[in-house]
């Protein structure tokens, strides 16, 4: 069976992934870790794709094979990167790989589950989207992160499904202050309710309890990164954990200004001004000029790596591989050097 999850929603894909996965292996953690592998589809083969989903699982019934950004890849929305003006404007498909993987799927060993995980929502038009929306052995699900209105309820219906409760009043004044970083309100909620015990989550207790990363803080990171300060950036970087930040938040507002960066710069060289992109993007003009000024720091290759760096750095964290301070910390003195 193999599984599409794409959209901007990360921590809703991330949830239900472990929870699959968590059904899957029936209750072992340990054997479940051990046959579970996770590709980076940016440098993933067909063959290699083959040879992990045709490998029987050890002293297992499953086997998890986890996939990141490989439709995405293999039917991109936009135009390439790299491709010339004068050439054509349609984006650059692997058909030939889009075509053996459409073949592979149908034939999938019985004993492996695979997922596709997508960062963006993908093009209803894609082959192995609607090769999945036919076949009995695919499903497709869009995570996709509930706008500025959507969000009190899904404060509300998270706070109920953990047990506890809180107003819509109060949960307007949480995801004021937050976000709709999923990851992070629902760290803030797990807080509040062990906070408030058996009562409801008052406006009081958010006031008190939830420390908001000002986008200014990471600013002053990402300034000092730019300009190779190792030294400085991580002093801000302790500062802000030490203030209460939790460092998968902070790690989650890099990851955010390193992509606005990535667009502002793409579209910066096509010509847009700053109103434009403001506007094309929906920012703010602030941190557009903010974000174009920061970008001049670095070539577009080097925040493409600094992206899948902190990617790395996400998974790393998430898989117990790396303790979350060190690598932030790790992360930041590489980011200097890239």
């Amino acid at each position: 069976m193999f599984y599409i999850f794409h959209g901007d929603d990360e921590f809703g894909k991330s949830e239900r992934v472990a929870q699959l996965r968590g059904e899957l292996a029936d209750g072992d953690a340990a054997m479940a870790d051990l046959n579970t592998t996770t590709l980076d589809g940016d440098k993933l083969t067909m063959a290699e794709l083959h040879h992990v989903c045709d490998t029987i699982p050890f002293m297992a019934e499953r086997r998890v094979v986890i996939v990141h950004g490989l439709l995405e890849r293999l039917y991109p929305k936009r135009q390439a990167k790299g491709q010339k003006d004068g050439q054509s404007k349609k984006p650059t498909r692997d058909r030939a790989f889009l075509d053996e993987l459409a073949a592979y799927l149908p034939k999938l060993p019985g004993t492996t589950r695979l997922f596709f995980i997508e960062n963006e929502e993908l093009l209803d038009s894609h082959p192995i989207l609607k090769l999945a929306h036919r076949e009995e052995g695919g499903y497709v699900r869009l995570f996709n992160r509930p706008k500025d209105r959507a969000l009190p309820g899904w404060i509300r219906r998270r706070t109920e499904a953990q047990g506890g409760e809180i107003d819509h009043e109060t949960a307007m004044l949480l995801a004021a202050l937050v976000g709709n970083d999923l990851r992070q309100l629902d760290l803030e909620i797990e807080k509040l309710l062990l906070y408030a015990g058996e009562r409801p989550v008052t406006a009081e207790d958010v006031r008190a309890l939830v420390a908001r990363v000002r986008e200014e803080s990471i600013f002053d990171v990402v300034d000092c990164v730019g300009q190779r300060e190792a030294g400085r950036a991580l002093r801000l970087l302790h500062t802000l954990v030490t203030d209460g930040a939790v460092p998968l938040y902070v790690l989650s507002m890099l990851g955010r200004q390193f992509r606005i960066l990535i667009q502002v710069k793409e579209l910066g060289e096509q010509g847009l001004s700053e109103g434009a992109i403001a506007k094309k993007l929906k920012l703010h003009p602030f941190v557009v000029k903010k974000s174009l000024r920061q970008a001049r720091n670095f070539s577009l290759a080097q925040l493409e790596a600094a992206h899948q760096r902190l990617v790395e750095t996400d998974w790393q964290i998430k898989t117990g591989q790396a303790e979350e301070e060190l690598a932030l910390d790790v992360l930041v003195v590489d980011l200097t050097r890239i």
